[in-house]
């Protein structure tokens, strides 16, 4: 599990703007007309047409792609109950979750209601607002009460995620673990520890899918569910068992399935053993389930987990489900989210882990052995056919129950507008990162004594990103880290001035490498009690598995030590660099930024192949597009008469690869241009550039540059290509998120089978 620092959450919420939510205008608001527009006097007329006809409300407002979350705090995970105002983080969090996976717009709101009719009459109130909504850390009984009157009065897809969530994503697991194991629903014999909001509405969806009520006994914090207790909802008295035992003990005996949605360390291991053939336990307490992985593994060989944490196959996790069933009920209009709909998100899921999973999956989560079994139950949450398989399930199962508003003709269509929605950029550096995660490695820091990298150091060791290694004065860095309260336990610390042996070994090295070109031994011994020259040793002698620098340095003096050290890869003639643009629209790439100032035709050609290498590298297929300022030759000029030339020897070199130019950064970029001015070019039916080749590191390092700062754009890099080895320099005062990137984007690219550099 990730290790939370108090005060880096505290700072993470606090930062301005405060909290993790903005509005932002989607029309032009730069004129007096378009002000009118917006408001008075033009508003009135969409206000018109939604007067004479309601529905247009989701023709001319954000409705259709609004959902509200909302609380009033009584059960938040983990916490209990908390207060509406205490629950207002983690709904912000849920609201970024649906932009993030689904790319749907929220509203978090927080209700200061405990009586049910109140609340209910509250969130009845607000369904011309929204076009869904879903409620969130309400505590049992009363949200089964809650959702069943707000579902009886509301006409929109609504939702208790805390009880819908957890029944359709372990619905998916269950069925899958029971084909694994040979077993069938209406036969298996099911334990239940928990009695809350999740628990019963997993047992009623299991029920749909065919498990016998006869068969399941359940258990809460006060001991078995019998029909004599006067304590309970009817909904779980439903499932009150009349069977003559008393004790989890005695339950356990046979039984093939445990479900677990109570409190940690509740299941003993010996009641394994008492288990079925081929158990099935599902620990789903969170942070620390009802038994642990390993002592579950430990115990019973035979056995199938699943938990809800995401450092052990099978994690269930309500992200997998909720953004896609509201994207497919939204998409639709539907007038609910009903059984039909959830049946075939829980089918979509439990197809889609038969399926391959795909290469850039397998690199996210650093295991190529994810295939359909015990460990792989149901996807992984970063999988991005996600949205493609359960949102097209959901929608086309509220179209045949009836409560669809919009049909769907053209379900390829439909496809292409879901991977559009929410652009392969938001997962990107999740890919990376977990990536990372899988098989960290040796990062070593030239500025070990600065604060944004030992703050950075302290991010990647926490979160296993990686191995760090810290290059600076000792008593600086102590000193630091308790002045920022920083813990570096587990990083290595290097004060190079103090390792006289090793700079000699390193110097004699170096002079062996670069006796030929001007480096005499005592020169040697000179470079080598500056960092850049050290840390690029320990990359090339094997004691480190990537280097970065640059945070305090100029990027060429950068740069100089570890070509003379570490050299390019075979076949590369210069190295280059390119920064990643995440933007709303998707990934773009930008090369070169930093390294070749002025590069000739045939350099771009060298530009172009690195370029293409170091996409692919983060799972994307590039579109290349060589940039300058004319359109297939309609300016003359030194630029586009370069970029042309580059542009012919390219296709030559890389027959395969998307490619086209010279053309403006526009025409490059907007498909409906490159098809209506230009459709001969191969970019034109292919979606436009995805990667941009710039003539000079002039026009590439302000392009980014301008983005970054303007554009709304994320930007990461500089990327170094073309090097033998993972060397990565940061651009000169990079951020430490900017830092905790780079690191990560360096153990992947360390972890090639290689062992090469992108």
């Amino acid at each position: 599990m990730l290790k939370i620092n108090k005060q880096d959450a505290l700072n993470y919420h606090a930062q301005s703007p405060a909290g993790k939510i903005e509005v932002i205008p989607t029309k032009p608001m730069s004129t007096q007309l378009d002000l009118a527009l917006a408001y008075s006097p033009g508003v009135a007329e969409p206000c018109k047409a939604i007067a004479a006809n309601k529905d247009d409300v989701y023709k001319y407002t954000a409705k259709g792609n609004l959902v509200g979350v909302i609380s009033n705090g009584t059960a938040v995970l983990g916490l209990g109950n908390i207060g509406p105002d205490a629950s207002k983080p983690v709904m912000e969090g849920k609201g970024v979750l649906f932009k993030k996976f689904a790319g749907i717009d929220c509203f978090d709101i927080e209700i200061d209601a405990t009586d049910p009719d109140e609340f209910i009459r509250i969130v009845k109130s607000l369904e011309p607002t929204f076009g869904g909504i879903n409620l969130e850390d309400i505590k049992a009984p009363e949200c089964f009460r809650i959702e069943t009157a707000l579902r009886e009065q509301m006409n929109i897809p609504l939702m208790h995620d805390d009880q819908h969530g957890t029944a359709i994503i372990s619905s998916a697991a269950l069925l899958n673990g029971l084909e694994v194991v040979g077993k069938k629903i209406g036969e298996i014999k099911l334990v239940v520890s928990g009695a809350g909001a999740a628990a019963i509405s997993c047992l009623r969806l299991y029920l749909e899918l065919g498990l016998k009520r006869e068969n399941v006994v359940v258990f809460d914090k006060d001991g078995l569910i019998t029909p004599q207790r006067t304590d309970l909802a009817d909904m779980q008295l439903f499932f009150a068992t009349e069977r003559s035992i008393s004790t989890l003990a005695e339950a356990m005996d046979g039984a093939d399935v445990f479900l677990g949605l109570s409190a940690a360390n509740v299941l003993p291991a010996e009641l394994l053993l008492k288990m079925a053939a081929n158990p099935i336990v599902f620990a789903l307490a969170n942070p620390d389930p009802e038994i642990a992985y390993e002592v579950a593994m430990a115990t019973r060989p035979d056995i199938i987990m699943a938990t809800g944490r995401s450092d052990h196959p099978n994690q269930v996790n309500n992200v997998l489900g909720f953004p896609y069933i509201f994207r497919g009920a939204l998409d639709v209009r539907a007038t609910e989210i009903n059984e039909a709909m959830k049946l075939a998100a829980v089918k979509a899921l439990s197809d889609l882990a038969k399926e391959p999973v795909p290469e850039m999956v397998n690199k996210a989560y650093g295991d190529n052995t994810l295939s359909f079994g015990r460990t792989y139950l149901i996807p992984k949450p970063l999988d991005p056919r996600l949205i493609t398989a359960v949102s097209p399930a959901v929608a086309k199962a509220a179209i045949d129950s009836g409560v669809a508003r919009v049909h769907i003709d053209n379900w390829f269509a439909y496809e292409d507008e879901l991977r559009a929605r929410l652009g392969v950029n938001q997962k990107l550096m999740n890919r990376i990162t977990q990536a990372a995660r899988s098989n960290p490695k040796r990062v070593v820091f030239a500025e070990g004594d600065t604060y944004k990298i030992l703050k950075a150091a302290q991010i990647l060791h926490d979160e296993g990103i990686a191995k760090p290694i810290l290059l600076g004065n000792r008593e600086k860095i102590a000193r630091i880290a308790q002045e920022n309260s920083l813990d570096l336990e587990g990083c290595q610390i290097i004060d190079i001035l103090h390792e006289e042996a090793k700079r000699e070994e390193y110097a004699e090295l170096f002079y062996q490498k670069r006796q030929r070109r001007g480096i005499t031994l005592y020169e040697g011994r000179r470079l080598l009690r500056e960092r850049n020259y050290f840390g690029s040793m320990m990359l090339e002698t094997g004691e480190a598995d990537a280097f970065i620098t640059g945070l305090s340095k100029d990027y060429g003096k950068s740069i100089v030590p570890s070509l003379q050290v570490i050299g390019v890869a075979e076949g590369v003639k210069r190295v280059a660099s390119m920064y990643i643009i995440q933007h709303k629209k998707g990934p773009f790439f930008f090369a070169d930024t930093t390294v070749n100032i002025d590069p000739t035709a045939e350099e771009m050609v060298g530009i172009i192949g690195l370029s293409a290498q170091a996409v692919k590298f983060f799972d994307t297929e590039p579109r290349v597009a060589v940039i300058s300022y004319s359109n297939f030759g309609s300016n003359p000029g030194e630029l586009p008469d370069k970029a042309r030339r580059a542009t012919e020897l390219a296709k030559a070199r890389y027959p395969e690869l998307i490619l086209d130019g010279e053309m403006q950064a526009n025409t490059a970029l907007n498909p409906e241009l490159l098809r209506e001015q230009y459709p001969f070019s191969p970019l034109a039916d292919k979606g436009g550039a995805n990667t941009l080749i710039f003539p000079n590191v002039i026009s590439g390092n302000i392009a980014y540059k301008v983005l970054q700062e303007i554009g709304g754009a994320e930007v990461i890099g500089p990327v170094l290509m073309g090097m033998r080895k993972p060397v990565h320099i940061l651009q000169l005062g990079a951020s430490v998120r900017e830092i905790v990137n780079m690191a990560a984007i360096a153990v992947v690219d360390a972890q090639h089978p290689e062992g090469k550099g992108l």
